[in-house]
């Protein structure tokens, strides 16, 4: 292990903001008046003249290319434009990452991250271009659902976890959306019965264990620390970032191992904690992306959150998974399946605000919240915010 890492604290998340989640074509709008609205939005928030904004990055082939978007902001200066490829959702702490790295190197000074999606000019199920290769549409294979059902299938047959896991996920999920008002699955109430009663997607996913597609856009707003105290909000500072892909995920289709993970090996794993000097039981919450519940559960076992195989069960119970007073609290304002899916922007957002104290679920005192991009995807990525500069 290489110890922390060089850029730990030197950067925080100073603005933040999403725009209302409406139903998938329901915008008059496209992607990128979306995605300018939360810029400025999550730049009031901050207390920053967007004018000041030289850096932008964002993923999973967003159509709003960032000197596109610099130049309707009027900015002074593009410093930093980036696009993190691969991956889909995977990407999403991937892009906060590569702006904390440039501010810290002095590529630039203030970085939106942001993602923006709107059917009127992206179309249906955008997020999932480029990744339903040949080889999955020769075999009947034409959507994310398939892929994912069939590693969940392995996860549970295989490595022994139970399905009760998914549904406990997905209740978490919509318990919190019961206190955001911002949330599209605000007023859906998720029990046993209405969960086992929806309709199958692709076994073993039913209807709920699917995100959501909407049309909106969020932004975060990365700066350097020393400038991040003098601003609106307690800064949410970076400790540490990975992204990557271990030998046989890449594009490899259908040839990961092992098949049930989500993509985030160990040597990744290690260097997260190790990068931000914090264990695992450090971690006070998570914002999980899920595409879909069982990639999700994948995930917190692959980062030592919950523990392999059929002792995922005992863990993964919606008292632990709630806010306040749960063991981990996840995707404290719904996640992708409850409050919105924008490629996951919504739970970049929401990591920031635990740091904050604003979450409609906060849990008391957070001082850790991680991010997680992916999973089961050919890039995953991680981030680890911090409510100081040091653990």
């Amino acid at each position: 292990m290489s110890g922390p890492c060089s850029w730990r604290g030197t950067t925080a998340a100073v603005g933040i903001a999403n725009t209302p989640f409406l139903k998938h074509g329901a915008s008059s709008r496209g992607s990128m008046s979306l995605t300018l609205d939360a810029i400025l939005a999550a730049a009031a928030d901050a207390g920053i003249d967007p004018h000041d904004i030289d850096g932008f990055a964002s993923y999973a082939n967003d159509r709003s290319e960032g000197l596109a978007v610099g130049a309707a902001l009027g900015v002074r200066e593009i410093r930093w434009s980036t696009m993190v490829w691969g991956g889909g959702g995977g990407g999403l702490a991937a892009a906060v990452n590569a702006a904390a790295i440039a501010v810290a190197t002095g590529q630039a000074t203030c970085v939106a991250v942001y993602r923006g999606i709107a059917e009127i000019d992206v179309g249906r199920q955008s997020y999932s271009e480029g990744h339903i290769s040949s080889l999955y549409s020769a075999n009947g294979i034409f959507t994310p659902a398939q892929i994912c059902a069939m590693r969940t299938q392995r996860m549970i047959e295989v490595d022994g976890v139970p399905a009760s896991a998914l549904e406990a996920l997905v209740a978490a999920g919509y318990h919190h959306a019961r206190n955001n008002p911002d949330a599209a699955g605000r007023d859906r109430e998720m029990d046993h019965e209405s969960y086992l009663d929806a309709r199958p997607i692709s076994d073993p996913l039913r209807l709920f264990d699917c995100s959501r597609e909407n049309d909106a856009a969020g932004a975060v707003i990365i700066t350097t620390a020393e400038r991040a105290r003098d601003l609106r909000h307690p800064p949410a500072y970076v400790l540490s970032g990975v992204q990557g892909g271990a030998q046989g995920w890449t594009e490899s289709v259908e040839n990961e191992n092992p098949y049930g993970t989500a993509g985030f090996h160990p040597a990744l794993v290690a260097r997260l904690w190790d990068d931000a000097g914090v264990k695992p039981n450090d971690v006070d919450v998570v914002q999980v992306y899920e595409n879909f519940s069982g990639p999700a559960v994948a995930s917190l076992i692959d980062l030592g959150l919950c523990p392999p195989g059929p002792d995922a069960g005992a863990f993964m119970t919606l008292e632990n998974l709630i806010a306040p007073d749960g063991a981990l609290p996840i995707n404290t304002a719904g996640g992708n399946i409850a409050e919105g899916f924008v490629h996951g922007i919504g739970l970049a957002v929401e990591a920031v605000r635990q740091i904050r104290g604003t979450s409609p679920n906060q849990v008391p005192q957070a001082r850790h919240s991680l991010l997680l991009g992916g999973p089961q995807a050919p890039l995953v990525s991680a981030t680890l915010f911090g409510s100081t500069p040091t653990p």
